[in-house]
C-alpha cells in the first residue's frame, strides 16, 4: 500500500528566498558563466543564428606544366603525367624502371625463390610475372628456375633508378567552381578581379598570394612537411586541400578558398611492405611481321588529389529563436547548482531542506478545512450577534424618536 500511495502523489515547486552572499555569489557566477558561454561561442564564434549549408556542389580542373630530362630523353606533360584528362587525381612520375622489348612467350623465372632442380619442384600455379609450366629450365650456366608463361624477359625491378629532378619545378594549374544549392551560390577559385597578366606568372604562397591558383610541386610537397628527394623516388600521395567556409551575411567577395596540404598516405612510411606509391604500365608494339612485344614500365611518383570541402552560413530567425530559447533554459542550470551545494556542503542544510520540501497529506488538508469551517462558524455567529444588537437598537431608536 505504501508503494501505491507514494506512486499517486503529485510534486509542485516552491519558491524560498536565501538571503546568503555565498550563494548569491555562486549563482550569479554560474548564470554569467552561461550567458557568456552562449553569445561568445554559440552565436558569435559558431554563429548559431545562421542556417547553414553544407552539401558543396564542386568541380575541379587541373593543368600541368614543365620539362624534365630522364634516361637522356626530355620528357614533357604528355610522358609523366597520367592520367591525361586533368582531373582532380593525378599523378606526376618521378622515377621510372624500364623492361623493354617483352614477348608473349616461354622462359625461365628470374626471381631465385623459384629455383628448383627437377620439374617436381615446380607447380603450376600464378607468379609474379606468369603462370608456371611445371617445368625446371636452365636460367644461367649454373642456375635453373621455373619455367613461366608471360611476358618475357621477365621485369627486374630491383636495380637502382634516378629519380628526374626537374620535377621539383613542375607548376600545376587548379581551376576550382563550387557552389552551394540551398543558397543558389557559386563562386570559383579565379578571382573575378584578379589581373590575367598576375595569373600567368604568379606562384602560390601562403602569404604573399593566398588566391593564386598556380602551385609549384617543390612548395606543395615542402608545406606538406615532406622531403621532395625521399618522396620522388618511393612516390607517395599528397592532398590539396580548398576550404570554401563562407558567411553569406557579408560581401561575396569574401567568400574566398583557402588551402591547405597534408599527405595522405603517411601511414604507409610506417610499413615494413608496400611503402609509398608506384604503378605498372606498358607500350605496345608490333614488327613487321605482326609480332607484338611491350615496353613496361614500373613508375614511382606523387599522386596529387584535389580535396574540396566547404559550408556557407546565412541568417536565419529559426535557429536564432531555437538557441536564445536554450540559452534562457541553460540559466537555469545555476538553481540546480546552488540547490544542490545548499542540500549538501553549506551549514544549515537541514533547515533550508525543511523550507524547501514540505509533506501534505490528506489528513493535513481534512484538519486544515475542519479548522477553517470552525472558524468560519465562529466568526458568523459573532457577526450575527453584532449585527442583531445593532439592528435591536437602532430599531429602539427609531421607535423612539
Amino acid at each position: 500500500m505504501t508503494c501505491i500511495a507514494d506512486f499517486f502523489t503529485y510534486e509542485t515547486t516552491k519558491s524560498v528566498v536565501v538571503k546568503s552572499w555565498t550563494i548569491g555569489i555562486i549563482n550569479r557566477i554560474v548564470q554569467l558563466l552561461i550567458i557568456a558561454y552562449f553569445i561568445g561561442w554559440v552565436f558569435i564564434h559558431e554563429k548559431a543564428y545562421q542556417v547553414r549549408d553544407t552539401a558543396i556542389e564542386s568541380s575541379v580542373m587541373t593543368k600541368v606544366k614543365g620539362f624534365g630530362q630522364y634516361n637522356s630523353k626530355v620528357m614533357d606533360v604528355a610522358d609523366y603525367v597520367t592520367p591525361p584528362q586533368g582531373s582532380s587525381v593525378f599523378v606526376i612520375i618521378t622515377k621510372l624502371i624500364t623492361t623493354e622489348n617483352q614477348t608473349a612467350g616461354l622462359c625461365p623465372e628470374n626471381d631465385m625463390k623459384y629455383a628448383c632442380q627437377r620439374d617436381e619442384n615446380c607447380g603450376k600455379k600464378d607468379t609474379r610475372y606468369g603462370i608456371l609450366t611445371g617445368r625446371c629450365i636452365r636460367y644461367n650456366a649454373t642456375v635453373r628456375t621455373c619455367e613461366i608463361r608471360g611476358w618475357c624477359p621477365p621485369e627486374v625491378d630491383t636495380i637502382p633508378a634516378p629519380i628526374m629532378h626537374e620535377a621539383e619545378n613542375f607548376t600545376i594549374f587548379i581551376k576550382n567552381s563550387i557552389r552551394f544549392p540551398l543558397f543558389n551560390f557559386e563562386k570559383g577559385n579565379l578571382l573575378t578581379n584578379a589581373d590575367p597578366n598576375y595569373i600567368k606568372s604568379c606562384r602560390f604562397h601562403p602569404v604573399d598570394h593566398p588566391y593564386c591558383p598556380i602551385f609549384r610541386l617543390g612548395d606543395v610537397v615542402k608545406m606538406a612537411d615532406q622531403d621532395f628527394i625521399k618522396l620522388a623516388n618511393k612516390g607517395g600521395v599528397l592532398g590539396i586541400k580548398i576550404g570554401w567556409i563562407c558567411d553569406l551575411d557579408k560581401s561575396n567577395d569574401l567568400c574566398n578558398p583557402q588551402y591547405s596540404f597534408t599527405r595522405l598516405d603517411s601511414i604507409s612510411e610506417k610499413n615494413k611492405v608496400s611503402q609509398g606509391y608506384n604503378f605498372r604500365y606498358a607500350k605496345y608494339y608490333k614488327k613487321e611481321d605482326g609480332t607484338e612485344y611491350r615496353t613496361l614500365l614500373k613508375a614511382f611518383g606523387i599522386r596529387i588529389d584535389v580535396i574540396v570541402y566547404g559550408s556557407a552560413g546565412k541568417f536565419n530567425m529559426i535557429p536564432t529563436l531555437i538557441n536564445m530559447v536554450a540559452a534562457f533554459t541553460s540559466v537555469g542550470v545555476g538553481t540546480v547548482l546552488c540547490d544542490i551545494i545548499l542540500l549538501n556542503f553549506l551549514k544549515g542544510a537541514e533547515q533550508y531542506k525543511a523550507k524547501k520540501f514540505e509533506e501534505v497529506t490528506d489528513f493535513h488538508i481534512q484538519a486544515a478545512a475542519s479548522q477553517s469551517q470552525e472558524l468560519y462558524k465562529s466568526n458568523t455567529t459573532l457577526t450575527f450577534r453584532s449585527e442583531e444588537k445593532q439592528s435591536t437598537d437602532s430599531g429602539s431608536f427609531s421607535l423612539g424618536t
